[in-house]
């Protein structure tokens, strides 16, 4: 077991919380810069969306500064709906930057292809930026909600048959996401402590501590996705959803860490399961989907029975943003389990959202979790901040209006060339597979050590390794930091690389040490001998 006199045992800490032990070995290291690939910060970023951004602000604070423009102390008002299009025009009228050109065409966009009004579009964006207003809607702005809504459709669901409506919640990144639907399935008694549910794993590894914690007390039932399958579902392990005792179905897809999509048979499988299994609630995390080929969502399969979290950070390079959206048809199975709840259940949730509707029996799921984002008594101050909807809408037109997906290409290409070159180093191929993804990648140290020494040596090495020894060596040795896939619920003992956050020659200088460190070990084999 790797420990220190310091820190004590450290197996049984989260990868994310490891991770800070091994960046304090790496600092430590001889190795002239640390090379940090244990987190999935993305290094790249879409510029265009956010020039505009700022362009867009200066628009406002023009807009503001009309309303008290005789005062001299800096002082702005509201910006007036009447005329602001054509104010607008004016602004950008020789500006000529990218983000100007952005806005006009983005306007344009919203009247001519989307069928919005252009000047409530400006209006809504302008007022949105400068920050002035509560989020009114709550869950999210009117026309800012159904923009996201298209980007979602195009992103999620694709050419998918697909009739259901949908409503959005805009919120602080996936993990705010993921923290109000499970505050709002347990107030509200779909889960109770002791219900069962499914998690696919391997996972992001807070979803498998989340259900752990006192107040939800899950029990959790692992379906599994294995290396020797592709890092797919097998039937097998999918069929454990028609198991009436499990209530919900937690899923990232692509996965993470293997960073794999589900195949469009595992997708048709697991939608013929939910057929079955009617009342089967699924929550899917589909962050990565955007850059997998061909994505589609089980959203986009199952609407009824899922909630789709999707976050902006990893594609578009804003994690400092904290944007992302909670998804779920209008027309949901969550919804007609609360009416189903017996009377003395109905009564309690009726008090408790009594403050917030004279008809607390009626609101819909998706409200609910704007309630409990704010501990339900501070419900009229809920909503994500508006210059940040504002961000998210800019970058889902960015999306929208890239008909030939110019940057989904370039990211796509950026983190594949990454673990190209990471694997070359290795002297292994990287997997060829149409569904993977590439945005993470975990390193099968036991099959390149058999590949490269052979098969008695791969054996020995699983015996001789503790647990992180081999990720403490890197870090100190290399300056290098990876994490255990064990730490996401696999029983997988390869390590995962980000594929995100580093440029291609480090990856380079990783895969090096990993070769590095298993030549030292394969020294200390053959000594024994």
């Amino acid at each position: 077991m790797m420990t220190s006199d310091k820190t004590g045992d450290l197996s049984q800490l989260s990868p994310f919380e490891l991770k800070n032990y091994l960046i304090d070995a790496a600092k430590d290291s001889k190795g002239s810069l640390m090379l940090n690939a244990g987190r999935g910060n993305p290094n790249f970023l879409s510029t265009l969306p956010r020039e505009a951004f700022f362009e867009w602000g200066q628009f406002a604070l023009q807009e503001a500064e009309r309303s008290f423009s005789y005062l001299s102390a800096g002082l702005g008002g509201f910006p007036k709906r009447d005329g602001i299009e054509g104010r607008m025009y004016g602004f950008l009228q020789g500006r000529n930057s990218k983000g100007s050109g952005f806005i006009q065409n983005a306007v344009s966009y919203v009247r001519d292809q989307l069928g919005y009004d252009a000047g409530d579009f400006v209006y809504e964006m302008t007022e949105g930026i400068l920050g002035i207003m509560y989020p009114v809607p709550d869950r999210m702005l009117s026309m800012s909600e159904r923009i996201v809504e298209k980007y979602i459709r195009r992103e999620m669901i694709g050419d998918e048959p697909f009739k259901d409506e949908i409503d959005l919640f805009a919120v602080e990144g996936g993990t705010a996401a993921m923290t109000y639907v499970f505050d709002t399935l347990e107030e509200n008694f779909i889960l109770r402590k002791g219900d069962t549910i499914a998690i696919g794993v391997p996972i992001f590894t807070p979803y498998l501590e989340i259900p752990r914690l006192r107040e939800y007390n899950l029990v959790e039932v692992g379906i599994e996705a294995g290396y020797e399958d592709g890092w797919q579902f097998s039937n097998e392990s999918l069929d454990r959803l028609l198991d009436p005792a499990i209530k919900a179905f937690f899923l990232v897809n692509p996965s993470n860490p293997p960073s794999v999509k589900m195949s469009d048979e595992k997708l048709a499988y697991l939608a013929k399961i939910i057929e079955r299994r009617r009342d089967l609630i699924v929550l899917t995390d589909d962050v990565y989907g955007t850059f997998a080929d061909g994505f589609k969502s089980i959203f986009a399969k199952c609407p009824r029975n899922t909630i789709l979290v999707y976050s902006f950070s990893k594609y578009f390079g804003a994690t400092g943003w904290r944007l992302g959206v909670i998804a779920t048809a209008k027309d949901n199975v969550i919804d007609e389990i609360i009416s189903k709840h017996p009377a003395n259940t109905g009564k309690v949730l009726a008090n408790r959202y009594a403050s917030i509707s004279v008809e607390p029996e009626k609101i819909k799921f998706i409200d609910r979790l704007v309630a409990e984002s704010r501990a339900v008594g501070l419900n009229h101050t809920a909503g994500l901040a508006t210059p940040a909807q504002v961000q998210m809408v800019l970058f889902s037109l960015f999306a929208l209006m890239d008909d030939a997906d110019n940057y989904k290409s370039a990211v796509k290409r950026l983190v594949r060339h990454r673990q190209a070159a990471l694997y070359n180093e290795l002297g292994a191929k990287a997997a060829q597979d149409a569904n993977s993804v590439g945005y993470y990648t975990v390193i099968e140290v036991s099959d390149i050590s058999e590949k490269i020494y052979g098969k008695a040596f791969k054996e020995w090495l699983e015996g001789r390794l503790r647990p992180n020894e081999m990720l403490f060596r890197l870090a100190k040795e290399a300056g290098t930091v990876l994490l255990p896939a064990s730490g996401f619920g696999t029983a997988d003992p390869g390590v995962r690389a980000s594929l995100a956050n580093l440029n291609e020659y480090d990856y380079v200088k990783i895969g090096r040490a990993v070769r590095t460190v298993l030549e030292e070990y394969y020294r200390e084999y053959a000594a024994r001998k």
